[in-house]
């Protein structure tokens, strides 16, 4: 299944295929580099911090972040808000993982997140909410325009059941 392909976006990522590397920055300035993570991973591309659904998602990933790691499992979110930002957001809601800064969206672009949304009749480009799961560097499930409810326990209930 291709993240991209519904929006047009030009690079697409596909399940069982190898997961586009990336570099961004988290909060208190770590750097976190995809090439270098051998593990399980699950980053969820939200469209921005503090807004109702990106509130409540985030919120139940980190009830859950104690599961994903017991699983060997890393979760980090990434947007297109600034380092300031997440470290606000994070504070606010005790978010127990890393939110990586990607002020250029070009992680988001890579992984066909990013596109032509639109709200109450307006087109604009922005972040289309997806999650992918990633082990030993390979996409092994994908789940796009997501709705919130129930979605981070049913990455969770995924890993969880994943050999």
């Amino acid at each position: 299944m291709s993240i991209g392909k519904k929006y047009g976006m030009k690079m697409k990522v596909k399940e069982n295929k190898k997961a586009p590397t990336f570099k961004l920055i988290g909060t208190k300035n770590m750097k976190f580099d995809l090439k270098n993570f051998k593990g399980k991973l699950v980053i969820y591309f939200y469209p921005k911090d503090d807004t109702p659904g990106c509130t409540v998602e985030t919120k139940d990933f980190s009830k859950l972040y104690k599961n994903f790691k017991k699983a060997n499992c890393e979760v980090v979110g990434i947007s297109k808000d600034s380092i300031e930002s997440h470290e606000k957001f994070k504070k606010k809601y005790k978010v127990p993982f890393e939110l990586l800064s990607d002020p250029d969206v070009k992680s988001q672009k890579k992984y066909g997140v990013w596109g032509m949304k639109s709200f109450m009749g307006k087109k604009f480009l922005g972040t289309i909410r997806s999650t992918v799961f990633i082990d030993k560097g390979k996409i092994k499930k994908i789940w796009s325009n997501v709705r919130v409810k129930n979605h981070a326990k049913e990455v969770f209930n995924f890993v969880s059941s994943y050999n």
